[in-house]
């Protein structure tokens, strides 16, 4: 049975005194049936996994570099974030794809020295508007799981995002039968390509305008495991909301 996250992408967003924010939440959800990830940004990771030390929150980074260590000014590394109390990590969300010329070789690399350190890989897919427009959307989503996903992925060190670009931050979302379409794809092609077991075990969630308001018919979707939240991540009782959306799904 594949438990259920919500996971909080804080994005480049907040300061030391956004943690309150975490302490917050932290008392809204003493306990939960599902699994609850805040990625802050690198400034606040330490921070914040002291912050939620004796809570059901887990905390994760934005991003590592490939390698384990060396002479990249400004990266941090699996081991890093593994150090400064993270247990997982987003690669290849479309803002890094975009603004950092991500490719689906580079995400996988990344992705396979995440695993090696032990850290569960949030791989991000999804279309951007010209490419749904132009009906290739499952073609996209094909290309980039073949080529950002590691061959020793397994239901413990790997989650599927799925977050249509168009749908980012903008407060339009896909009809609930069009995120059905493309989640039941990514769960048929994780169980061609690494059978059944693993197949069914790895989460997949949904991202892109998750909001209180859309979120529990969102998690009545066929293979939605749950969701990778931005902007409403960053307050608590938003994202308490959603946590509850989940809790009852």
């Amino acid at each position: 049975m594949r438990r259920k996250l919500v996971a909080g992408n804080w994005k480049m967003n907040g300061t030391g005194v956004a943690l309150s924010e975490l302490k917050d939440l932290s008392a809204l959800h003493p306990t939960s049936p599902v699994e609850i990830l805040i990625c802050p940004p690198a400034t606040l990771l330490h921070r914040a996994a002291n912050t939620v030390e004796s809570s059901e929150i887990a905390v994760g980074g934005q991003d590592c570099h490939a390698a384990l260590s060396g002479a990249h000014t400004g990266d941090l590394s699996a081991e890093m974030l593994l150090d400064a109390g993270a247990n997982a990590v987003i690669l290849g969300h479309s803002e890094r794809r975009e603004d950092h010329d991500e490719q689906n070789e580079d995400i996988r690399a990344k992705a396979r020295t995440a695993m090696d350190a032990g850290l569960k890989a949030i791989i991000c897919v999804g279309e951007s508007l010209e490419q749904r427009e132009a009906a290739n959307t499952l073609d996209i989503i094909g290309g980039q799981m073949s080529g950002s996903i590691p061959d020793q992925a397994t239901g413990e060190n790997l989650i599927v995002a799925y977050e249509p670009i168009w749908a980012i931050g903008t407060g339009k979302v896909p009809t609930l039968e069009e995120i059905g379409e493309v989640h039941d794809f990514i769960r048929a092609r994780l169980e061609r390509r690494f059978g059944e077991g693993v197949g069914r075990s790895v989460r997949l969630l949904y991202g892109g305008s998750v909001k209180p308001s859309n979120a529990a018919e969102i998690f009545g979707v066929s293979n939605v495991d749950g969701a990778l939240v931005g902007g409403a991540s960053l307050k608590a009782q938003d994202f308490s909301d959603i946590i509850g959306a989940l809790e009852e799904a």
